[in-house]
Formats: C-alpha cells, sequence, structure tokens
C-alpha cells in the first residue's frame, strides 16, 4: 500500500551507502553488495533488513538461469515508488518540472510557458509549485534558477528576472504551505544541470567536463573527476559573461533564445529550428552566425581548463545537431595545435536539464545525507 508520507531516510551511513550502491550499480546480490560495503554477511544482512522494513529495498527473483537445480537466485534492488523527487526549474520564459522516482526514472516531465523577467517572485515560486503538485510521498523538492548564489543556497542575483539578495527556499516554503520536514533546495541552473548529468545518470565522470545551459541566458559548469568546481565566488564556468571583444556583446548576449527570436521574429524555438531545418536562408544565416559563436567561446573556454568533453543542455542546445559540423569546422578553423578538440555532446532530454538536476540535486542528498556534494 503507498502511503502518502514517505519512509523515513536511514540515519547510518551504512544504510545511506547500501542505498547508493543499490542505485549506482543496480540489482545485485547479498554477497555482492556486502562485497561493495566491505562488510560481512551478518553486518550487511542487518542492514538489508532495516532498510526493506522501512519499504526503500525489495528482493526480485533473477531473471538469468541458474545452474542445476533450485530455485531462481534472489536479488535486491531499490522500491522505485518508495520516494518522489521534484525538480523546478524557473526560467525567463519558461517554467518546468520533472518528477523523479527512488531509481532516480522520469516520472513525469511538464514545461509551460510564463514571462519570468516581468513576474514577481513570488508569483513565480507559486506557479511553479502549482504545477509540480504534491506527489505522494514527496521526499524533496529542487528549484534550478539562472542565477548568482551564495554558499548557502541564498540567491545573490538573478539578472535576467530582476531579482536579487533573496531566500528562495523560505519563499517557496512560504508560499507552497511547505511543510518544514520537506527538504527544500535551490542551485544555480548550470550547476543543477551538471548534477543532473552525473548523479543523475549514474556516470562517472573523470577528466573535466565542461559544460553549458542554453537558454535565455547562457550558464557554464566545469566538473573535475565529477565534482562541480565553483571557484573563488561559485561563478566558475560561466561563459555567458564572456565578451565578444572590448565593448563586444556578450556570448549570452549571441546564444540565447532571446537572440534567436528576435532576429528571425518568431515566438517560438521551434518555428525557427523548422526554418533551419528547411533551409531557410534567413535562418540559415542566424544559426551559421550561432554556429561560429558557439565555437569561439567553446574553444576559448577549453584552452584556459583543457576540457575531455563538452556537453551542451538547455532548449536551445536543440539546435546543435542542426549546425553541428558548422560547429566542428569552426573549432578547427581556429585550432592551435597545442590544444586538442573535446568532442561535443548533447544531455540526454537536455530541454529539462537543469529541472532534472534540481530533482536529482534532492536524490542525492536522500541517498548520501549530503547536500550537492559535487
Amino acid at each position: 500500500m503507498i502511503h502518502d508520507l514517505p519512509p523515513r531516510l536511514p540515519d547510518q551511513p551504512s544504510e545511506r551507502a547500501a542505498l547508493r550502491a543499490l542505485y549506482e550499480h543496480g540489482r545485485m546480490s547479498r554477497a555482492n553488495l556486502a562485497r561493495i560495503l566491505g562488510l560481512n554477511r551478518s553486518s550487511s544482512g542487518h542492514i538489508i533488513a532495516g532498510l526493506m522494513d522501512r519499504g526503500l529495498v525489495q528482493e526480485m527473483p533473477d531473471s538469468a538461469p541458474t545452474p542445476g537445480p533450485g530455485r531462481p537466485g534472489i536479488l535486491l534492488d531499490l522500491v522505485p515508488g518508495a520516494m518522489r523527487f521534484l525538480g523546478l526549474e524557473i526560467g525567463v520564459e519558461h517554467i518546468s518540472v520533472i518528477e523523479l522516482d527512488l531509481a532516480a526514472r522520469v516520472i513525469r516531465a511538464e514545461t509551460q510557458g510564463f514571462d519570468g523577467a516581468t513576474a514577481p517572485v513570488a508569483l513565480a515560486l507559486a506557479q511553479g509549485l502549482a504545477m509540480a503538485g504534491r506527489p505522494e510521498r514527496l521526499a524533496g523538492i529542487g528549484i534550478a534558477i539562472p542565477a548568482q548564489m551564495d554558499s548557502n543556497g541564498g540567491l545573490r542575483l538573478a539578472a535576467l528576472l530582476g531579482w536579487r539578495d533573496l531566500d528562495v527556499v523560505a519563499m517557496a516554503r512560504t508560499v507552497g504551505a511547505l511543510p518544514d520536514s520537506l527538504a527544500v533546495r535551490a542551485e544555480n541552473d548550470a550547476n543543477a544541470f551538471a548534477l543532473g548529468v552525473t548523479w543523475g545518470r549514474r556516470q562517472s565522470v573523470p577528466g573535466v567536463t565542461l559544460l553549458v545551459n542554453m537558454e535565455t541566458g547562457v550558464g557554464g559548469g566545469i566538473l573535475i573527476d565529477g565534482r562541480l568546481f565553483r571557484g573563488g565566488g561559485g561563478m566558475a564556468g560561466e561563459i555567458g559573461h564572456m565578451h565578444l571583444g572590448p565593448g563586444g556583446a556578450t556570448i549570452e548576449e549571441r546564444l540565447g533564445l532571446g537572440r534567436l527570436l528576435t532576429d528571425y521574429r518568431v515566438p517560438r524555438l521551434a518555428d525557427f529550428l523548422a526554418a533551419v531545418t528547411d533551409r531557410e536562408p534567413r535562418a540559415v544565416l542566424i544559426a551559421e552566425d550561432w554556429a561560429q559563436t558557439l565555437a569561439f567561446a567553446l574553444t576559448q573556454t577549453c584552452r584556459i581548463v583543457d576540457a575531455d568533453r563538452v556537453v551542451l543542455g538547455g532548449s536551445v542546445a536543440a539546435l546543435y545537431p542542426l549546425v553541428a559540423a558548422r560547429v566542428q569546422a569552426h573549432r578547427i578553423a581556429a585550432l592551435s595545435h597545442a590544444f586538442p578538440l573535446p568532442p561535443i555532446e548533447l544531455a540526454p532530454d537536455s530541454t529539462f536539464g537543469a529541472a532534472f538536476g534540481a530533482a536529482a540535486m534532492m536524490h542525492q542528498r536522500a541517498l548520501t545525507g549530503e547536500d550537492a556534494p559535487l
């Protein structure tokens, strides 16, 4: 029977380690789990029994045939429906919501248009929380915002939204009448995107990864061996604020959604993408300039951080597959022999990248007991 409240999270590090192992490695035998935890079968069995009693872990029959007579082997796995995690992205033109289960599988994804540049903070949070709803067994809500955040999750400045010096979490609790027992956290959208690419996708990411989240604003993050490098003031990787020469436009102004829609004079990104696909001349010219700007931004940034790979996300990243060859041509033209060209990838479900990452942030917290330990 599914109840409204999620099970109580384990307090012991060994119990959280067991949940994390099942999440990262998938279903496994008791013996394998004990080996990963570095415990004997007796100690591991006690941990497993407690997690099963709380409804977080279940036994699953092994589908693989077993040699000789006897019953199939029994494997352990997470109970996906035991908990739900919500990710809420408040952007300039949209609000997006993602709902994940305990296995970090997407249960629901929704986006709505929204004029964030003129809406008061309380209205933005109210609409986002109304979209999110209150699913059964909700264990946490993560909020992603295109903003400079302090080390405690407070908002310093969201220039595109016109927000400054806010406690977004406290406001969300008030607006949404959220109980104090419910975990709520806020994060920069590019950092949330980075968390979704790593923790949310169970990806071990050695080396240096440059992540670029492209919406109206263009945010960036740098992962070093899977951990987020925030820099001295938490702004590392923000390539959107780079200028194209003294007094020139910023990267954000040339790559962001507003520029594409304004230059092509259409209300939706889908209209512009369709025009590029159909090789409409003016759309192709705009897309070519976008490709050249992206190549410049990535080339210059990678000369500083020496990235092993680049991952693109956000709604505007949907343009990249249409111009990937042109981006590569511009990168090759600017190539210095001392610097390799790291591959460029499109994040899975890139349109919901920041919302997915915000939900993954809360999922990570539940399984590790840590707040965004990237």
